[in-house]
């Protein structure tokens, strides 16, 4: 698996290849040459889809598309050509056959469109792994509640038991 590794104050450290398999504790960046302490105790569940942050050690994490970097110019070039289309500067078969072919690039870039874990603590990135189906899209109250430090997992309330003497008869 990549993983993006970000500090608990989000800043990006460097990128990783862990290897699940051998689970070492210690690497070392493939762009800065920083070394990194790995957690891998409890990092996977039973059917060997990561769980746990590998560098943090959070169990809250949520999943993320990511589109290629040509998608930005796709949505200007398709509203350039809507644009033009809709003012009537050219309505001969040359626009139809531009926004045929923007069209088939949107579609091609969804189909291409990849899907990656992030920890909702540290923000770092997990890539080319399978992503469990507990893991949801990114959450509001979730993304609070883990800023804020509170608990990584929600919590059956503590229920308070009366003494016999406050009991009244």
């Amino acid at each position: 698996m990549r993983v993006v590794v970000r500090q608990l104050d989000r800043r990006r450290v460097g990128e990783i290849d862990a290897d699940a398999d051998t689970s070492p504790a210690r690497v070392t960046t493939i762009d800065t040459g920083e070394e990194v302490f790995l957690d891998w105790e409890r990092a996977f569940d039973d059917a060997g889809q990561l769980r746990r942050c590998i560098i943090c050690g959070s169990e809250d994490l949520f999943q993320q598309k990511t589109f290629p970097q040509i998608t930005p110019f796709v949505i200007v070039l398709a509203f350039a050509l809507s644009l033009i289309g809709v003012l009537g500067f050219v309505t001969d078969i040359a626009i139809l056959i531009g926004m045929t072919g923007v069209l088939l690039l949107d579609v091609a870039i969804l189909f291409f469109a990849r899907t990656r874990l992030q920890c909702y603590r540290c923000r770092s990135q997990y890539s080319k792994i399978q992503i469990a189906d507990y893991h949801k899209r990114w959450d509001r109250a979730t993304d609070t509640r883990v800023r804020l430090g509170d608990s990584s997992r929600k919590q059956d309330p503590v229920r308070r038991l009366r003494a016999r003497d406050e009991f009244n008869s």
